[in-house]
């Protein structure tokens, strides 16, 4: 399949099953056909906590559970910085499932100093050891149409979209032939372990009891500024949803930051205040 044929099935795989649904909701960024009122007022609030920020930002939000889903410029392009890591991450341990193997204890050593640590030295070796072609390989199976490394060889400098950050997150959340259950709990294991200054961002409100599992990226790049990103999954106490948020030209780090949680404090507050269905419904396994 081409990537062109790929994007476009990708975007529609994006949609809920009721196109009317969708349809009643495209005056705004979020829709759901069990929740087009809860949808509705998040997209607004969303759209008010992005409104007058210096800068370019990207949005993309998944709710297993509540069956809603948001998309603001989900389909802009950015300097992915060390959210990559999680791609690497991933593109190390399917490689291993295909040697038929464990990590090896450097490779361990190494994927937890890359993402609980955002460590670069070790990322390098891990992107080196890897190598362009495998990990371009996981992008295309990832369905991260969108996703581009950067023809330097430069990881950081990789280019990525919020839709393909919510592809990636999807796919470690869920069973898929992709990633085995045991490589998606220690992927989802290291991102909940990063070191304390590093819990900024996506995870920022989120509701007592649901745990977290995130990775940042911040880059300053001369003469255009900041990126700053994070990605993030939320589970426990019957929720299951994704955040990722994107940024770039803004002023600071730290700006960039106070973006990134005026979003995602608007996402958890308000799927908080939406009830779940009851029991859970799993439709979404069949996705």
């Amino acid at each position: 399949m081409s990537r062109s044929i790929a994007a476009l099935a990708l975007a529609a795989a994006l949609l809920p099953a009721a196109a009317p649904a969708r349809a009643a909701a495209a005056d705004g960024p979020c829709w759901s056909s069990r929740h087009p009122k809860a949808a509705e007022r998040l997209g607004a609030r969303i759209r008010q906590a992005l409104r007058g920020r210096a800068g370019t930002e990207s949005v993309a939000v998944y709710d297993r559970g509540r069956g809603i889903r948001c998309a603001v410029a989900a389909g802009r392009r950015y300097d992915s910085a060390s959210v990559v890591k999680v791609t690497v991450l991933g593109a190390l341990l399917r490689r291993a499932v295909d040697e038929d193997r464990p990590l090896t204890a450097a490779e361990r050593v190494r994927a937890r100093r890359m993402i609980t640590r955002s460590d670069n030295r070790a990322t390098s070796e891990l992107w080196r050891s890897v190598g362009r072609a495998r990990i371009a390989d996981f992008i295309d199976q990832a369905g991260m149409a969108r996703t581009g490394l950067d023809p330097g060889g430069r990881w950081g400098l990789t280019q990525i979209t919020a839709h393909d950050e919510m592809e990636l997150l999807r796919r470690l959340t869920a069973p898929n032939a992709l990633l085995p259950g045991k490589a998606r709990a220690y992927t989802l294991r290291l991102m909940h372990e990063v070191v304390p200054a590093q819990r900024w961002g996506t995870p920022a409100g989120r509701p007592a009891g649901v745990a977290w599992h995130v990775k940042n990226g911040w880059l300053p790049r001369p003469g255009r500024r900041w990126r700053v990103h994070s990605i993030g999954s939320f589970d426990g106490r019957g929720e299951d949803y994704m955040i990722v948020v994107l940024t770039r030209d803004t002023p600071s780090m730290a700006y960039g930051v106070a973006t990134i949680e005026r979003v995602a404090r608007t996402v958890h507050h308000t799927l908080a205040r939406t009830k779940l269905p009851t029991p859970p419904d799993r439709s979404w396994k069949a996705l």
